[in-house]
């Protein structure tokens, strides 16, 4: 049995699979969902209460009760199962953390932890050389060999990077509707929709908490409006600057260029389009990487 698990701050998606040699129409036994886990941001005593109280129940219920193909899981499944923990905040300083607090829970030696970074390398180009990219709340992309991670250009966070990112979009689209003339009918349908101010807006970017989040949220506004043309061009120019920034780095317009997260997803149109003027050929692109992580750690059937 193999146990995957994709981590984000807000959630954890686990999805339950059995080798090949059980010959059944689907691998997946099983998929659930905890709160996230963030290695960099949470405790030791938090990781493990949340595994504790929110994991292993779902898996308790599988040794004598769950079939699959009329075979029965037995006991000892805990320590045959082999886990595969992908987690943003899984940063090298941190995964030996991480396997630790995995371990008080399954056997060591069948543990692997893996940076998101890596999750998405693996979800999107399996075992063939590709650029992989990270297009959410965040930006990210790395140089991918088919086995390990070989270049990475550091992409900094909203404030000093993330180019193509849905926080530096928000960015973008903040700026434009309060400076720009043009924009003046679409920032008053976006404060009519989110009844929001500009004292507010103000409070929420340099006041609040999770200002990334909050410039991310627009994203959804600026996928609703995408006929406005100054709208669209400013989608294309963000992933534009994250090509120019980032993807140029790494010298290589012959291998394709994969994304994966949900700005990549629903803006792929403009993704494909900034990426053609930027002479890179898209490949796959997927919003989250559990499906290909699911591909990836399957065994030949």
């Amino acid at each position: 049995m193999k146990l995957i698990a994709d981590s984000g701050s807000t959630k954890t998606d686990w999805t339950l699979i059995h080798d090949a040699d059980w010959r059944s129409d689907s691998i997946i036994v099983a998929s659930f969902s905890t709160q996230g886990i963030t290695p960099i941001h949470q405790s030791p005593a938090d990781i493990r209460q949340i595994l504790g109280q929110e994991l292993m129940p779902h898996l308790s219920t599988f040794p004598r009760a769950q079939l699959i193909n009329s075979r029965v899981l037995e006991a000892p499944l805990l320590s045959n199962m082999r886990v595969y923990f992908y987690g943003s905040g899984c940063t090298p300083a941190q995964v030996p953390a991480m396997k630790q607090i995995l371990s008080e829970f399954f056997s060591p030696q069948n543990v692997e932890v893996h940076s998101d970074l890596m999750a998405a390398a693996r979800a999107l180009c399996q075992k063939e050389a590709g650029i992989a990219c990270i297009l959410g709340t965040g930006a990210n992309s790395c140089l991918y060999d088919g086995e390990n991670i070989v270049q990475n250009t550091p992409p900094l966070g909203y404030i000093l990077g993330d180019e193509g990112s849905g926080s530096v979009l928000g960015k973008l689209f903040m700026n434009a509707i309060f400076k720009d003339p043009q924009f003046e009918t679409i920032r008053d349908a976006y404060l009519k929709e989110t009844k929001l101010t500009m004292p507010a807006i103000i409070n929420k970017v340099y006041r609040e908490p999770l200002a990334n989040r909050f410039l991310a949220s627009t994203s959804t506004f600026i996928h609703q409006h995408l006929d406005f043309e100054p709208l669209r061009q400013m989608v294309v120019d963000n992933f534009r600057s994250f090509f120019q920034r980032n993807v140029q780095q790494y010298q290589h317009h012959d291998l394709p260029i994969h994304a994966i997260g949900s700005i990549a997803h629903y803006f792929q149109d403009e993704l494909a389009e900034a990426a053609k003027q930027e002479n890179f050929a898209l490949g796959t692109v997927l919003r989250t990487p559990m499906e290909g992580l699911i591909h990836y750690h399957e065994e030949a059937r």
